[in-house]
């Protein structure tokens, strides 16, 4: 219950207003279903989602494609009972490019200079 109260002084009255409102606690049963998807040639960005619920019942999986040329496809469910559980799935078999920028140099150093480990620095006291 609210109430509401609107002075109005330019006519010297005041008016009271009382408004009442019940707010019942209800429980609304949730069920849903939705899908997502995503294929951009551009980016290579492949994507794809859906979940379906239904009261305590979840459902879904989603799939990505990988750097390295596979897909993920992760399934999973949750109820009351069993929890949150997922199954995850590799598609496919990773391609690596065998030569990754600038081999010259100390250590393929993509062609910025020499790298050099932090353990032979020298240290200044």
């Amino acid at each position: 219950m609210f109430k509401v109260c609107i002075v109005d002084s330019l006519f010297q009255r005041t008016a009271l207003v009382a408004v009442t409102v019940a707010v019942d606690d209800y429980y609304a049963y949730p069920s849903y279903k939705f899908e997502y998807g995503v294929k951009d040639p551009h980016t290579g960005d492949h994507k794809s989602q859906w979940e379906h619920r239904d009261g305590d019942v979840v459902k879904g999986a989603y799939t990505l494609h990988e750097a390295d040329g596979t897909e993920r496809v992760v399934e999973y469910s949750s109820d009351k009972h069993n929890g949150f559980q997922a199954h995850v799935k590799r598609v496919g078999h990773a391609h690596h490019p065998e030569v990754y920028g600038h081999q010259g140099g100390y250590g393929g150093s993509y062609n910025h200079g020499y790298g050099h480990s932090y353990s032979k620095l020298h240290k200044y006291n």
